[in-house]
C-alpha cells in the first residue's frame, strides 16, 4: 500500500513539471506571414521606384530661377521616385538663397511636384542686409538695395530686436498720419528713429519702452501739426521731452529729470 501512495505521488510531481508542448505550425504560420509583408513591401518598393522622369517648378520667380532649384536638388532625385526624401529636398531649396518657403509632393507615376515662395524684402539691415517681413535677416550682402525701404542698424545679432521694434512704432505711427524710416541702436544700447518726413526721435537707452509710448501718444500729434518746422525730438528726460525746430531754437515740455529747464534745453540725460 505504502508503495503503491509513493508511486503516485511520484507520477503527480513528474506531471507537475512537465515541459508544455508547443505546436510548430503556431509559430510558422506568422513567421511566414510576416516575410511575406516584407516582402511584398520590398517588391512594392522596386516596382514602384522608378526614376524621377520630370520635375515641375511653379512659383513667382524674380530672385531665383527653377535651373538654380533643380542644381540643388540633383543628387536627392537621383534616389527615384519612392526613395527620394522629400524633407531633405525641401531643407535643399529653402537653403538658397531669397527662397522663403518650398512645398515638394510626389506626383504618380514618376513626377515631383514643387512649389517654392520668394522671401519678400521689408527693411535694409546695416548697409547690405536685407529683412523679410518677420524681421529675419535673410541676405547678408545684397547686390541690389532697394532705396524705398527702411534702413534698420545696431550691434550684431540685434535684427530681430530691431526690426520687431520698428514693426510695433511704425503700425501705430500710420494712423496718424506718419511713417517710420530709420531704427538705430547703439552698442551702449541707446535708441533713435528717423520718421519719413526727417524729423530724429531720440530715445536713449533708459525707460525706452515709456518713452516710445509718450511720443506716439503724445508728440506724435505735435508733429502731425507743424512737420515741415521740425528738426528732431528728445525723449531722453523723465517727465517730458524738448522740440528742436528747424530755427535752432528748442521748446521744452514736462518737466526734466535732473537740475530744471537749464538741463531740459540741453543735450539731456540718456
Amino acid at each position: 500500500m505504502a508503495r503503491k501512495q509513493a508511486r503516485r505521488r511520484r507520477r503527480r510531481k513528474a506531471a507537475r513539471f512537465a515541459m508544455p508542448t508547443i505546436r510548430l505550425g503556431r509559430i510558422v504560420a506568422p513567421l511566414a506571414a510576416a516575410g511575406i509583408v516584407v516582402a511584398t513591401y520590398h517588391l512594392t518598393i522596386a516596382v514602384l521606384d522608378r526614376t524621377i522622369s520630370s520635375i515641375e517648378i511653379s512659383g513667382p520667380f524674380q530672385r531665383v530661377t527653377a535651373l538654380q532649384i533643380e542644381e540643388a536638388i540633383s543628387d536627392e532625385i537621383d534616389e527615384g521616385f519612392v526613395g527620394a526624401d522629400l524633407d531633405r529636398i525641401r531643407a535643399e531649396i529653402v537653403a538658397l538663397p531669397w527662397i522663403d518657403r518650398a512645398r515638394v509632393a510626389r506626383r504618380w507615376p514618376n513626377r515631383l511636384s514643387i512649389t517654392v515662395t520668394e522671401q519678400v524684402p521689408a527693411a535694409i539691415w546695416g548697409d547690405r542686409g536685407l529683412l523679410n517681413t518677420r524681421g529675419e535677416l535673410f541676405v547678408t550682402e545684397a547686390r541690389h538695395v532697394p532705396a524705398e525701404l527702411p534702413r534698420l542698424s545696431g550691434p550684431e545679432d540685434s535684427s530681430a530686436e530691431v526690426a520687431r521694434r520698428y514693426l510695433e512704432v511704425r503700425d501705430r505711427l500710420i494712423p496718424a498720419g506718419l511713417d517710420l524710416n530709420r531704427v538705430h541702436l547703439d552698442a551702449r544700447g541707446a535708441w533713435a528713429m528717423t520718421l519719413a518726413n526727417g524729423i530724429e526721435v531720440r530715445l536713449g537707452r533708459r525707460d525706452v519702452a515709456r518713452r516710445t509710448d509718450l511720443f506716439l501718444d503724445v508728440v506724435a500729434d505735435i508733429i502731425t501739426g507743424r512737420a515741415a518746422d521740425i528738426d528732431y525730438v528728445d525723449m531722453r528726460y523723465g517727465n517730458g521731452f524738448t522740440i528742436g525746430w528747424q530755427s535752432g531754437s528748442e521748446t521744452p515740455a514736462g518737466e526734466p529729470a535732473g537740475e530744471g529747464k537749464k538741463l531740459l534745453a540741453s543735450r539731456g540725460t540718456e
